[in-house]
């Protein structure tokens, strides 16, 4: 209880005088603190209303969104001007909060003896439109029984939509060759459009570069150990992972694994706000550039 409630508790008895001198706190404070319980009642109602709106978005999030995103949704599907301090206030005293960051591990295997492409990108993972610049790259999925599964993505650098991608029980060529497939799909084409990806093993084979060659993709690679020339990439996979392991350490088999990953990429591509798109999700902003929305495909 604060002590402006404790003096109008107990005023019949003991008067405010002297129960505000006892307490400390000056009579006009006192004073001011009780002819504004009206407005003080009508914002803790309407912060008990914006709670319940909060906590739907990030419920429906899967607890991933923190300030900015739930901020943003608000502001779209309310349509009032919310503020974010208002939002960080809210969430601290609800015990809500986005998924952080944690650690990632790399998957790349690098073969010193591959052919290797030239970086066409320069660490400007930025493009003008889509359909024109893409980063690929591997993830682990870890699995109980310290077993793994693998994603391969194929990610548009000017949308951050993910055209294409594979998961397999396997590294080998096939599940990159399978992503790219993917993409093509989505797209219908990529000719003419830069692959950009890291040096390992499966990106260097010749069934990728082959593959790349049919689908008139010009293949492009990062320095090797350079962690920075496909940092989109490798922060998308960061992303993903936390926000569908959220603090586990694996998965308990593949299937689920399968599942979460299907359910969440889709939802990265149709409903999740990405702060470089204005708060939008991928497929939103292409839309709002007026191409025709396609669906995404995954690997057979």
């Amino acid at each position: 209880m604060n002590r402006f409630q404790f003096v109008a508790d107990h005023q019949r008895r003991h008067g405010v005088k002297r129960l505000c001198t006892i307490l400390g706190i000056a009579r006009s404070s006192y004073y001011y603190w009780r002819r504004t319980a009206a407005d003080r009642a009508a914002r803790q109602a309407a912060d008990a209303r914006l709670a319940v709106r909060i906590r739907a978005v990030h419920l429906e999030s899967d607890g991933t969104y923190g300030v900015p995103r739930i901020t943003a949704e608000l502001r779209e599907t309310g349509g009032e001007a919310v503020n974010h301090k208002r939002v960080a206030r809210i969430m601290r005293a609800s015990g809500l909060e986005g998924v952080r960051l944690r650690r990632r591990h790399r998957t790349t295997v690098p073969d010193p003896a591959a052919a290797k492409a030239p970086d066409l990108i320069g660490r400007d993972f930025t493009a003008a439109e889509p359909n024109t610049k893409y980063v690929g790259d591997i993830t682990y999925l870890p699995l109980d029984g310290g077993k793994f599964c693998y994603l391969a993505t194929v990610i548009d650098l000017a949308s951050r939509r993910l055209a294409g991608w594979a998961i397999a029980d396997h590294m080998r060529a096939d599940l990159v060759t399978d992503a790219l497939a993917a993409a093509i799909r989505t797209r219908g084409s990529l000719a003419g459009s830069i692959m950009h990806t890291d040096h390992g093993a499966q990106y260097t084979s010749r069934a990728f570069a082959q593959a790349c060659r049919s689908a008139g993709v010009r293949r492009s690679m990062s320095a090797i150990g350079s962690s920075a020339d496909n940092a989109l990439a490798e922060s998308f996979n960061a992303t993903f992972k936390r926000e569908t392991l959220q603090g586990r350490k694996s998965w308990p088999n593949e299937r689920e694994a399968r599942l979460d990953a299907f359910r969440w990429l889709h939802r990265y591509n149709t409903r999740r706000r990405h702060s470089r798109l204005g708060q939008r999700s991928p497929i939103a902003f292409e839309d709002a550039l007026q191409l025709t929305p396609t669906t995404l495909a995954q690997a057979a």
